[in-house]
């Protein structure tokens, strides 16, 4: 199998698996209790607090372990005050959009920021919003779709001159693009483990001091009072093993990345009808998202899985009917083209023998249309 879909899921990494092992039988004490057994569990999780935070160049106590990017996500639009007005951009991930517009039907005002065919932010939005002065904004940094990178440390400068809180979904960008949180300037980002060679399961809210958390979560006093429930001890652990492996490796990885992504899109230049979105703004390095004219994407999807070689599809299916990309939609992208999308995402362990398959099986199948 020919794995291109790093953006959905990573594999584990063997080191990370190897880091998790004894919290899976050996020291499977509750965190919370004073026993050693609850002890050792207690000490990984702090271990691997520190682990991210040395990551993102933040404090411990900053972060609150989630379950996922999804929880950190709905966490973070928790912090809204009762019926605060609050901006999303129109090409955020669903745990972004879909508690957005539950908010919305309490009594929260909601305002969309628009981007450009490009899928970046427009300044008129950032302007209009700053118009608004909402309580918070959230802006992915990098589009899990296209990858398209926004620069998020030119819009939280603009915003915090304005006292806007800023939140950022950072799970497609950690471990292929630096994260820092403070040059982002952000107030609030969120994390995702499985993303990065870690497990699944496994997230973090990190939040700036002065943000005001709300539980959603209630009925213990775990992750500082700010999440309840016994904590997944060893999901916890292989983020933090994972959060390590990225310190030490990034640079390797996005060079690796990038090398590959370049000779795709050059094999891909190649094929009559085809389209990358956002090709020409500041991308993800293992990321790309193409459209091929009069090829359905998910069947093209379907078609190469039988070859082998897994890709995700660019449109969606809800209730058994086919909704084109929200994605592409927000950057002006036809429905018909939008449906011909598929998404290409790269992994540190893929190599140029891979693209040359992928190359191959694509033109095929495009050329016996």
């Amino acid at each position: 199998m020919i794995y291109f879909d790093h953006n959905a899921t990573t594999p584990i990494d063997d080191r990370v698996l190897e880091a998790m092992l004894p919290f899976l039988k050996t020291f499977y004490g509750n965190p919370s209790s004073l026993y050693r057994l609850g002890r050792v569990g207690r000490s990984a999780i702090d271990t691997a607090r520190e682990q991210l935070a040395a990551l993102l160049g933040v404090q411990p106590g900053q972060i609150i372990f989630t379950c996922g990017g999804t929880e950190a996500n709905n966490l973070a639009l928790a912090t809204l005050p009762p019926q605060a007005g609050f901006a999303v951009s129109a090409i955020e991930h669903p745990s972004i959009i879909e508690p957005a517009l539950y908010l919305q039907s309490q009594g929260h005002t909601l305002s969309l920021l628009d981007v450009n065919a490009d899928g970046l932010i427009t300044q008129d939005a950032i302007d209009e919003i700053i118009r608004l002065k909402p309580h918070l904004v959230s802006i992915m940094l990098a589009n899990n779709e296209t990858g398209a990178v926004q620069n998020i440390a030119h819009y939280a400068d603009q915003l915090r001159a304005h006292g806007i809180k800023f939140h950022s979904d950072a799970v497609q960008a950690l471990g292929k693009i630096p994260v820092d949180f403070n040059r982002l300037g952000v107030d609030l980002m969120s994390l995702s483990s499985h993303k990065i060679y870690g497990p699944k399961g496994c997230g973090a809210l990190v939040f700036e001091k002065n943000v005001a958390i709300n539980p959603i979560l209630l009925g213990g006093g775990q992750e500082q009072g700010f999440r309840a429930g016994t904590e997944n001890v060893a999901a916890i652990v292989g983020f933090g093993k994972a959060a390590e492996l990225v310190k030490t490796e990034l640079d390797e990885r996005h060079a690796h990345l990038l090398k590959l992504r370049m000779l795709l899109e050059q094999g891909l230049s190649a094929i009559p009808g085809l389209t990358i979105f956002a090709k020409q703004v500041e991308r993800l390095p293992n990321t790309v998202q193409v459209g091929i004219h009069g090829i359905d994407g998910e069947m093209l999807l379907m078609q190469l899985d039988q070859q082998g070689i897994a890709v995700s599809s660019g449109s969606a299916c809800a209730s058994g009917v086919r909704e084109p990309s929200p994605v592409l939609a927000a950057m002006g992208v036809e429905p018909a083209q939008a449906k011909t999308a598929i998404r290409i995402s790269l992994g540190k362990a893929n190599t140029e023998a891979d693209i040359f398959e992928f190359i191959k099986q694509l033109k095929f199948l495009t050329e016996t249309r």
